[in-house]
């Protein structure tokens, strides 16, 4: 049996989960700066450590009701294509281990481009937590326009 570990975070009231093997690091949040004719779910850029890095807002990007920065807010930096992203969330709280068996495929429900970077549905402790791909997020001209911001 193959245990998969990912990180957990938080977006309005429900609970995330992504691989933890391209995570490099979780920021607490930091002063983002807007950045002109972006995307909508594009937050802005920071200057994590003396890299530029994108920030993609994924209450905007799922249209989930905002809410304002609070103690909790992180920064989970992510590599897609050897490109670091960071990903806007509430809370990133822990990283768990979750066994193959206790995860379940993307529910037939789900269409179109959200089926897409929903990698699965994991169960922990009778609580549902949906896994994302974060590399599926953006398609290829998107992650093309974020990566033209560094």
């Amino acid at each position: 049996m193959t245990e998969n570990q990912f990180v957990v975070f938080i977006l309005g009231d429900e609970k995330y989960g992504v691989d933890i093997l391209n995570v490099s690091t979780i920021s607490e949040y930091m002063d983002i700066t807007k950045v002109p004719d972006a995307p909508t779910y594009v937050e802005g850029i920071i200057n994590l450590r003396g890299d530029i890095i994108p920030v993609i807002n994924l209450k905007k990007r799922f249209n989930i009701a905002e809410t304002s920065v609070s103690d909790d807010t992180r920064i989970i930096i992510y590599s897609i294509d050897g490109v670091a992203i960071g990903f806007l969330v509430d809370e990133a709280s822990q990283v768990l281990r979750i066994d193959d068996k206790d995860i379940e495929s993307t529910p037939a429900i789900l269409t179109g481009k959200d089926r897409e970077y929903i990698s699965g549905v994991g169960k922990h402790e009778g609580k549902i937590i949906i896994l994302l791909d974060f590399a599926k997020i953006l398609n290829e001209s998107e992650r093309a326009v974020i990566t033209k911001l560094v």
